[in-house]
């Protein structure tokens, strides 16, 4: 009974990742292929796998794949009106590829299955946005991009994967991954901030604008603030859901790189994001309906320059944080974290996950480290917003500020309490 719920699990969700996939489609009338269709495509993949299972056949799945490909190559083709409006190339794809679905469901691998579903949905949904990429991206950021990609592919498998210097902190491979973990963040954030140009709405855009750069952010849109393009509440939005952004961006990074922590930062992260609700609502309610003007401190992140600089100072926080907690105790760490966090809260939230994932420091350590980072980043961009947007900007924003960083003193004072 168990093994028969379970196999109708299996159809059910291969059914229900070929709705999915075919509603989408569904919405393009000259497609030949729409939600009973994919579905039943979906649902072929599992049957397939299933009595090529029975059978000891490895030729099921494959011919399967075939008929499907040629069966709606063929209604395609079949029609002259549709062949000469959409070759129907995407939907014989589409197809084939939740046929190939339903089998890795069968197979076991229904996360994997799933997920991909969602993301085949999103990419055909987003097909205006994705065919003005060319357009939107200028020649130095695919040359950018590009770079992003051989510093990932090329560059990293080349390092030495073993420890050097003092405390035998710096290990290369190490470096370099973590250069390409924050550059990939930046560069998901900069991409999606492209293709939205045109849409120029105030939370996209500071929610985007906070994942490539939340300083960067706050000093493009205090300066839009001191010169008019944007009214106090409509830069003061973009500003503090971009530091909304850091601070997810932080309880990202900790929880894929060392998830012990992550607990204990809550109590200090988690305050200040809901603290920072009641002046975001207060400002946002009065913007009126402005639009994000061009914000142009925000440039792409993933240039070689900019990876080899932040690889060294990587490295220089990681070895100084190593060595001030072995001289200086806990006081050290907690002071250069405070100090790098004014310029770059990444470092100091990367070299304390690491230090803490290898017993070099407690966790409670760690998650003060951060917040120190995190603290002292905050406290900049109110003193950017203070100095660069003018008064206006910034009695409002240290007004703004202020709940959120009530929220992370808080959450400190209880970390202090368990270290």
């Amino acid at each position: 009974m168990d093994d028969a719920l379970e196999l109708a699990l299996t159809f059910g969700i291969s059914a229900v990742i070929g709705l999915l996939v075919g509603t989408e489609r569904e919405r393009k009338p000259t497609a030949k292929a729409g939600v009973r269709t994919f579905a039943l495509v979906a649902v072929l993949g599992t049957a397939c796998a299933l009595v090529g299972e029975l059978l000891g056949s490895a030729w099921m799945v494959p011919v399967g794949f075939a008929l499907v490909g040629l069966t709606l190559a063929g209604a395609q083709l079949a029609d002259p009106a549709t062949v000469a409006e959409d070759s129907g190339t995407t939907t014989v794809v589409a197809a084939l590829l939740v046929y190939v679905l339903g089998a890795l469901n069968f197979y076991g691998e229904r996360t994997l299955a799933v997920a991909l579903g969602i993301g085949v949905t999103a990419l055909l949904y987003f097909k205006t946005e994705l065919e003005g990429v060319a357009t939107r991206l200028t020649p130095t950021d695919i040359r950018s991009m590009l770079q992003f990609g051989a510093i990932s592919a090329v560059v990293l498998p080349l390092l030495p994967d073993r420890s050097y210097g003092p405390y035998e902190v710096l290990n290369p491979v190490h470096i370099w991954l973590m250069v390409v973990l924050i550059s990939g963040v930046s560069l998901a954030g900069y991409v999606a901030w492209r293709l939205t140009l045109e849409r120029k709405g105030l939370l996209l855009t500071g929610l985007l604008g906070g994942v490539i750069s939340s300083t960067a952010t706050t000093f493009a849109f205090a300066r839009h603030a001191r010169d008019a393009v944007h009214s106090p509440s409509a830069a003061l939005t973009v500003i503090l859901l971009a530091n909304v952004a850091m601070l997810l961006r932080v309880l990202l990074l900790v929880t894929v790189l060392a998830p012990i922590i992550l607990s204990s930062l809550v109590l200090t992260l988690v305050p200040a994001l809901l603290l920072t609700a009641p002046a975001l609502w207060w400002h946002y309610r009065r913007v009126a309906g402005e639009k994000a003007e061009g914000a142009a401190g925000l440039r792409n992140p993933t240039q070689l320059g900019t990876a080899l600089a932040f690889a060294g100072f990587y490295a220089l926080v990681l070895l100084a944080a190593a060595w001030l907690s072995d001289v200086l105790g806990s006081s050290g760490l907690f002071g250069l974290s405070f100090v790098s966090g004014l310029t770059d809260v990444d470092a100091i939230t990367l070299s304390s996950s690491r230090l803490a994932a290898q017993g070099s420091i407690g966790i409670e350590e760690a998650a003060i480290a951060v917040t120190l980072a995190v603290i002292a980043n905050v406290l900049l961009k109110a003193a950017v917003s203070v100095t660069v947007g003018g008064r206006t900007l910034g009695w409002a924003a240290v007004t703004s500020f202020a709940l959120p960083l009530g929220g992370l003193l808080g959450g400190l004072s209880v970390l202090h309490a368990l270290a």
